[in-house]
């Protein structure tokens, strides 16, 4: 599986909101910044995301981002399918009509490649951005620790 750096900002974006905007919208550029993400490319994420109902914006001195639903419940899957368009298709193994004409390796392998496809879905809708946020939080901890004097 190929992740473009579109959906890898987007995921991380959705994280960062998850962290950073419990109380007040967060702006693109505390993002971009706290990420190294390029301002521009973030806001095309972003209004991505915004167009998918993942996030919403706030104008204004204090505005920003926002992300629409609880971090428990937004699954990895939602925001690369958001980004990236319908790359996982719902079809169950052995309901495609075989082609006559396909090759013997397609026919041998079209289920294994369902399979692969089924297996990867499964896995990016079971992590949610509330457990990344979890991850990152212990990442940071363990990169980060605290002296005391």
């Amino acid at each position: 599986m190929k992740v473009s750096k579109r959906a890898t900002y987007g995921i991380m974006v959705a994280v960062d909101l998850a962290i950073h905007a419990s109380e007040a919208p967060i702006q693109a550029r505390a993002i971009a910044r706290r990420h190294g993400i390029p301002v521009r490319f973030l806001e095309q994420v972003l209004h991505a995301m915004k167009k998918a109902g993942l996030v919403e914006s706030q104008r204004g001195a204090q505005g920003g981002y926002l992300l629409t639903h609880e971090p428990a419940t937004m699954s990895i899957a939602d925001i690369f399918e958001a980004l990236e368009g319908p790359v996982f298709h719902r079809s169950s193994v052995g309901q495609r009509p075989r082609d006559r004409h396909a090759s013997k390796p397609e026919v041998l392998l079209d289920d294994v490649w369902e399979q692969v496809q089924q297996a990867e879905r499964k896995v990016l809708e079971n992590i949610t951005v509330e457990h990344l946020a979890m991850r990152l939080r212990t990442i940071d901890t363990q990169r980060n620790p605290m002296y005391h004097i």
